[in-house]
């Protein structure tokens, strides 16, 4: 009889089948199998936090598949995916299926490829419990929040709203940011700008006011600019100091999940969620023109760096044979992992750095193509030479005050012939000043003075929100995208044009009253703090059943407290005003938030219902 290998997806499964061979029978479990049922809170609180997992409503006829299956296999192997979850996932199937937690049956691929197949079905181990633990310690403690807060939140506010853990401080980071937006005031700051012409050249160049007598100028109004173009008048203008360098700007690592999420949003336009979607299509297996179903990256759910060596060996034979020896580093690069990460996986890269997005285009989709293509440049430009720029800066003194020019230009392109990283703010652009030296005297072009005001902090988007979240410890890779996902579909923040995000007058509502009765919950430290105590569940150095009583504890009583300070109480979301006229009572509609989103809602409410999409 063949042994069975479960994994957690059909595409996955076929992938893995081609490189096992007719001795294996591969099967997909379709994501989890048992989970806590939506209906009720299913966690024993009095019983060390026992949680009651059930069959998914469903999967009932898929579990019995899988345990004839298992009846009829020699060996079983648990595939599922290599984080937390998968691990949880492979759990489960033990206990459904009644397989010892000792035995050797868990394997791990951090790619599809045969290599990575091959390797993981060679060192079987057995599961994890800590890995479970940290899972089930963080669906129950989401499950305490969700269970407990939400029924509080919709009593207050509206039926049928929900909180969660690490959802309500992403919120609070959008609301905040928005108050810091309405409390801005602009400052006025003035700027003069030149441009120059050496003496016995056309080629004109730009420098700006830097300092005056008295050291860095600031100039603070119209007045101010106006004495300075009246002082340089009749000024003759020097170049007194030239500095030339040579500056090395290293290629960007590797991606980690959440850089991939940042980057696929600047440079491609996707949306976490679609960029997780297609990169989980990548790693599972698409079907390769002449090759089959491949894997065509590493595991993207990571946080780490490393590379592995034999990857480093291609990509090194690649950059030789395409762009020659001066692209290759002296000794292939290492990049350092943050020190809080997991570590358990390599970065996402190419399985097989030799297969070039072009070598594969016919085969993927629009989506697929451009997530490899991102993914591949990456990592190709990762393990390429520094690029060198020369540099060149000037001062030009006039009287008392002292002008600064800069520029550089690209004289080895290295890595940047591949892929360079985009950036949120502007990035300097090259501009080559034209022969330059000491004491040589220039001519003023062009003398103006510019108004400036100082502007606001940006309201984040997709790429910025996972930055600050994974800067300050909020979620893991695996949760980035489905934050993002929950707080759009509860319609606590939405998407403007240029796909900023800001809160909704409900999204603001819940906070102020989350950050008044349950800081914690929207605390930044806080939540970070939890995401430490469930990596340390995870490394075996806590209890998790410990962790879970330490926190119920001060939520009960915190719970307990807004409840009796919020009797008959409730708050109320402001309405959005518009200039739309009901046409029943002729009074001025406004925009409200419903279950389903926003509606125009008659002011005239609770004598006149009337509404319109």
């Amino acid at each position: 009889m063949s042994d069975l290998v479960i994994v957690e997806s059909p595409a996955k499964a076929k992938t893995i089948k081609k490189y096992l061979g007719g001795n294996y029978e591969v099967i997909a479990s379709m994501g989890h199998v048992r989970d806590l049922p939506k209906t009720r809170l299913s966690v024993d609180i009095k019983k060390k936090f026992a949680p009651k997992y059930e069959i998914i409503k469903g999967k009932e006829k898929l579990v019995e598949e899988l345990k004839e299956l298992a009846e009829k296999s020699d060996k079983i192997y648990l595939a599922t995916d290599p984080d937390r979850e998968g691990e949880a996932i492979s759990w489960h199937l033990a206990y459904i299926l009644g397989l010892p937690l000792d035995d050797n049956n868990r394997v791990e691929f951090n790619e599809i490829t045969k290599n990575g197949v091959t390797n993981g079905m060679a060192h079987p181990r057995s599961i994890n419990i800590d890995l479970v633990n940290a899972q089930q310690a963080r669906r129950i403690l989401d499950r305490l929040v969700g269970y407990k807060l939400s029924p509080f939140i919709s009593q207050k506010i509206r039926r049928g709203l929900s909180a969660g853990r690490v959802q309500s401080v992403a919120v609070r980071i959008i609301v905040d940011r928005e108050e810091e937006i309405r409390k801005f005031k602009p400052e006025e700051y003035w700027t003069i700008d030149a441009k120059f012409i050496p003496k016995g050249s056309r080629k004109s160049f730009s420098a700006s006011l830097y300092s005056d007598a008295n050291g860095k100028i600031k100039i603070e109004n119209q007045e101010q600019a106006e004495k300075i173009e009246q002082d340089l008048a009749d000024a003759e203008y020097m170049i007194t100091k030239v500095k030339h360098g040579t500056r090395r700007k290293t290629p960007a690592p590797p991606f980690i999940t959440s850089t991939l999420q940042q980057e696929a949003s600047r440079k491609l336009g996707f949306q976490s969620r679609r960029t997780m979607k297609v990169a989980q299509e990548l790693y599972e297996g698409v079907d390769i023109e002449g090759m089959g179903a491949t894997g065509l990256i590493t595991y993207m759910r990571t946080d780490s760096l490393r590379i592995s060596d034999v990857a480093k060996e291609e990509a090194a034979q690649y950059i030789l044979n395409r762009f020659g020896e001066k692209f290759l580093p002296a000794k292939p690069r290492v990049f350092k992992t943050k020190s809080n990460a997991q570590d358990g996986h390599e970065a996402i890269r190419p399985s097989m750095p030799s297969l070039s997005p072009e070598d594969v285009k016919a085969s993927l989709t629009s989506d697929q193509f451009k997530l490899y293509n991102l993914i591949w440049n990456r990592f190709m430009a990762s393990q390429m030479s520094d690029c060198i720029q020369k540099t060149t800066q000037a001062e030009i003194s006039a009287k008392e005050y002292i002008f600064k020019a800069s520029g550089y230009y690209v004289d080895f392109e290295g890595f940047t012939t591949l892929y360079v990283e985009s950036k949120d703010t502007e990035e300097e652009k090259s501009t080559q000043l034209p022969p330059l030296e000491k004491d040589m005297p220039v001519k003023c072009k062009e003398l103006k003075k510019n108004q400036h005001f100082t502007q606001p902090p940006a309201r984040y988007n997709e790429a910025s929100l996972i930055k600050e979240l994974e800067e300050n410890g909020i979620g893991r890779p695996s949760t980035y995208a489905p934050t993002i996902s929950t707080i759009i579909d509860r319609h606590y923040v939405e998407r403007e044009q240029g796909n900023q995000i800001k809160p909704t007058a409900l999204g603001e509502v819940i906070t102020e009253l989350l950050k008044e009765h349950f800081n914690d919950i929207v605390d930044v430290k806080f939540t970070a703090k939890m995401e430490t105590e469930l990596d340390n569940i995870e490394h075996g150095t806590v209890n998790w059943v410990d962790i879970l009583r330490r926190f119920y504890g001060n939520f009960a009583k915190t719970l307990e407290k807004a409840e009796t300070d919020m009797e008959g109480k409730r708050v109320k979301v402001p309405d959005e005003p518009t200039d739309v006229i009901c046409e029943e009572c002729g009074k001025p509609m406004v925009i409200k938030i419903g279950p389903f989103g926003k509606f125009l809602g008659c002011s005239g409410f609770p004598e006149c219902k009337f509404t319109k999409k």
